[in-house]
């Protein structure tokens, strides 16, 4: 009865925004009531569960979007996206331009979560395309490639390290079989799958994308832009505090956070905080692409502002997502998925990644899909003598395939590609499967390799 009330509630969250052309995030929140009453929640409660979804889902993250989205702002108001684009192409040349990308986002991505890679990714992407000439698309599927197979495989992100503790998995090995995983799976989802995807949705490519989110792309001088090393320490400013954070925890505590921590301890887990992170990389940047560049305080402020206007939908979408996402949880939706796998026969691995494929299409969240699944197949796990390394991996699979209206992601990529819903689900919701597929049958060939 539950999974009806879910399929019910995505179809009519799909009519209300395809058919009505009802606001998202408007959308988001009507069905979001409306599966709460079909599920039998509590009227009474039902408020709190919308609440407690759009809080949990922008409580940091509002403050990460809106420090990252103002440090991209500065960057392209200074010149300095101009000047990494312009290098970028020059470098690799218009030929390798997916690859180089594709390699950046990765790069990024393993320090950053997903969504703030992709914030301030954007600007960049969006910089490259038009100095190249070529469909922002083109190069903004390489680059969602990368960010989702570093946040579905690689540690120090939330599910890999969250399914790994559950599980007992070493995080060094989920790391080592996580890079070939990931490396090979962002190829097939990103620069292969980008050609295949121009063929059947050539709409989707002609897209100009929604560049009020970072403002308009302004042409510079190289004589009146930031250098590229300037330019590229400030974008990636955020990115070096937070690999700070990470190597120190993993080379000095074997990457468990001490439990009684020294002052340096204390410093060291405050600057790696993403919130903290951005915060000290605006500041960095407001000097750098701001007062060293003599542009008054004034100017400075008037970028920062026009930043957060051009984000506020976005995180309303967002928030809507979550309240979506929560009504699912508390009203027992993910513990019904995990009723129909008990008593399964299926070779464990495999039944890992179903389980997360399920509860990712039924819950939207990778980590809340990941995590309830490591709960369900840990026992499993046991018996079968399985590598607990390749389980980690194959819940992070499963737990990144056909993201659709009930994730985040799915409207991130939707609002700053200025794609329809039908072109997002040909676009992004194919990419995320590719990475999902790819993951599971390269996990289930290192198992025979290794076992």
């Amino acid at each position: 009865m539950k999974l009806i009330a879910l399929l019910i509630g995505i179809i009519i969250l799909l009519v209300l925004i395809i058919k009505f052309k009802i606001n998202t995030f408007v959308s988001l929140v009507l069905t979001a009531v409306i599966t709460a009453i079909m599920l039998g929640m509590p009227l009474g409660t039902i408020a709190d569960t919308v609440g407690e979804g759009i809080g949990s889902q922008l409580g940091e993250l509002s403050m990460v979007f809106g420090f990252g989205a103002m440090l991209g702002r500065l960057v392209s108001d200074s010149g300095g996206a101009y000047i990494i684009a312009e290098t970028m192409i020059q470098r690799f040349g218009k030929q390798r331009l997916q690859i180089a990308v594709m390699v950046a986002s990765f790069i990024l991505g393993i320090a950053l979560f997903f969504e703030v890679g992709m914030v301030l990714l954007v600007p960049i992407v969006f910089a490259i395309a038009v100095e190249a000439g070529v469909p922002i698309l083109f190069l903004g599927i390489p680059m969602a490639a990368a960010l989702s197979v570093t946040h579905g495989f690689l540690p120090p992100h939330p599910a890999p390290v969250a399914i790994a503790q559950v599980l007992g998995a070493n995080d060094g090995h989920v790391l080592l079989f996580g890079l070939l995983i990931a490396i090979i799976a962002a190829y097939v989802a990103g620069p292969i799958f980008s050609k295949i995807a121009k063929k059947y949705a050539p709409d989707a490519f002609n897209r100009k994308g929604n560049l009020s989110s970072i403002g308009e792309i302004k042409q510079f001088s190289p004589e009146e832009s930031p250098s590229f090393g300037v330019s590229v320490l400030t974008a990636l400013f955020p990115v070096i505090l937070l690999a700070i954070t990470t190597i120190y925890t993993m080379a000095v505590h074997g990457g468990h956070t001490p439990k009684n921590p020294s002052t340096i301890d204390s410093i060291i887990e405050f600057i790696g905080s993403p919130s903290i992170a951005m915060l000290i990389s605006l500041f960095f940047a407001m000097w750098t692409m701001g007062w060293n560049r003599k542009r008054s305080t004034s100017q400075i402020m008037e970028s920062l502002e026009n930043a957060v206007k051009s984000i506020a939908m976005l995180l309303l979408v967002i928030g809507g997502g979550g309240a979506f996402k929560q009504v699912l949880i508390d009203g027992g939706v993910g513990k019904e998925v995990a009723k129909i796998f008990l008593g399964s026969s299926l070779s464990p691995l495999l039944l890992g990644w179903l389980v997360a494929v399920v509860l990712r299409i039924a819950l939207g969240s990778a980590t809340v899909a990941s995590l309830t699944a490591a709960g369900i197949v840990s026992p499993l796990m046991a018996q079968a003598g399985v590598d607990p390394a390749l389980m980690v991996l194959a819940i992070g699979a499963g737990s990144l395939a056909a993201s659709h209206v009930n994730d985040a992601g799915f409207w991130m990529f939707r609002e700053y590609f200025d794609l329809t819903v039908k072109q997002t689900l040909l676009t992004w919701t194919v990419l995320e499967t590719i990475i999902s597929v790819v993951g599971i049958v390269l996990v289930l060939l290192l198992n025979l390799v290794f076992h």
